[in-house]
């Protein structure tokens, strides 16, 4: 039987598009050309632990995800709030005072940023909590690191703080990333907890999937054109329907769009290593506020959820930016800085994974978000929704499946 719409990617875009239409009554199809749901969130078993493909956390306020996910079922286990900051030679404890105030007073007297940029934190704060999230992206937009200069931040506290812990969220070390995104981000992590779910994110799609018809995603279905109405798979079969929904990355939106300019992207590479002990007792995002060296940012998984590996040994993740060309001279390096942060004890670090994502994010240079939701409505019976036509988030790549399904209603209700 035809299905009312085909939906061409499994990220989340993809499906919560297919769980509006699903809850509106309409007929759909998800086809997807690997072999599990999630798009760039996946999650590997590999010896006993869970290996997110690429570090990623998951912010407890995004609104869209409220309404969708269900996060008692998710059990999430949160970060501190804050962050543990390499600088100096030692590490510097980042606590947010108005979640931990009596952790906080100690950062008071912390090298990462003067008392002044601590003040001009608590402004920055009340601005991005200012009204909805909704106005936010109607500020004026510049880059990142102009609205921290304009905000009155000093350059230590920039570099010391901001361009690790945002460069890694934004995979964009000079933060050059829209204002807009960076507010929205702050007020995000001002809301809620950053978490990881206790089976890994990809436990998010999964619960997503697990709402749709049985028989509504079809895997091993890699399509090499769309038109409206149409799609054609690799095999060289032909699907028809009464419309279609491209919900795939920018990039290869673009490819089967033929469009002339490909939508780009930032890159990432996440190494995971095995350690006896793990290097840091809390729940904390460590991040390199020195400037040199290969490492953005470290974390412990099996720290935050204990779920991610065996009780007798410790997942770490480490994250560069960008994918360094020589893969081998990149763990040498790689391994000399943990040694250095960490002592002789990071030598017997076990290598379990590397992952070098090419697209792990869209580039959201201004003007990106000019526009702060872009039209998903390619021409009439053909769309297209993913995080690349809002913004650059799991709170934007939900909203935008939804609002691809509900102009997909539009037109044909």
């Amino acid at each position: 039987m035809k299905p009312d719409v085909l939906i061409v990617g499994a990220g989340l875009a993809g499906l919560c598009c297919a769980r509006k239409l699903h809850q509106q009554g309409v007929s759909f199809l998800i086809l997807e050309a690997s072999d599990g749901v999630g798009g760039r969130i996946r999650t590997d078993l590999i010896e006993g632990f869970r290996v997110d493909r690429g570090f990623q956390v998951f912010l407890t306020s995004y609104p869209e995800a409220k309404q969708v996910l269900d996060y008692e079922s998710l059990e999430l286990r949160p970060f501190l709030p804050g962050a543990l900051v390499r600088h100096g030679g030692a590490f510097n404890q980042l606590t947010d005072p108005w979640r931990r105030p009596l952790a906080a007073l100690g950062s008071l007297f912390s090298p990462i940023g003067s008392f002044v940029d601590k003040l001009q934190t608590a402004r920055l704060r009340s601005h991005s909590l200012k009204g909805t999230s909704e106005e936010r992206f109607r500020d004026p937009e510049t880059t990142t690191i102009e609205a921290l200069k304009n905000a009155g931040f000093s350059a230590s506290m920039i570099d010391r703080f901001f361009r690790p812990f945002l460069g890694g969220i934004f995979l964009d070390p000079e933060l050059q990333t829209s204002s807009r995104m960076f507010h929205f981000v702050f007020r995000m992590f001002s809301l809620g907890s950053a978490c990881l779910p206790t089976e890994g994110m990809e436990a998010i799609p999964r619960q997503l999937a697990a709402g749709l018809p049985s028989d509504s995603v079809r895997f091993g279905a890699k399509v090499v054109r769309v038109q409206p109405g149409l799609v054609m798979l690799e095999s060289g079969e032909e699907l028809r329907a009464g419309a279609v929904v491209l919900a795939v990355d920018g990039t290869g939106a673009a490819q089967l769009l033929g469009d002339v300019m490909p939508s780009a992207g930032q890159s990432v590479t996440c190494l995971y290593f095995v350690a006896r002990r793990s290097p840091v007792e809390q729940p904390v995002l460590v991040l390199n506020g020195e400037g040199r060296g290969p490492v953005n940012n470290l974390c412990v998984p099996t720290v935050v959820a204990p779920s991610y590996g065996p009780s007798d040994e410790s997942l770490v993740s480490v994250t560069v930016l960008g994918i360094p060309r020589d893969e081998e001279l990149l763990q040498t390096e790689v391994r000399k800085q943990l040694r250095d942060w960490f002592g002789l004890a990071a030598d017997d670090w076990r290598h379990l994974r590397t992952y070098r994502i090419p697209y792990a994010l869209p580039n959201q240079v201004p003007p990106a978000l000019a526009v702060p939701e872009r039209s998903v409505r390619r021409q009439s019976g053909l769309y297209v929704c993913g995080d690349h036509l809002d913004n650059a988030s799991i709170q934007g790549a939900m909203v935008s499946g939804r609002r691809a399904a509900a102009a997909v209603w539009e037109d044909i209700s």
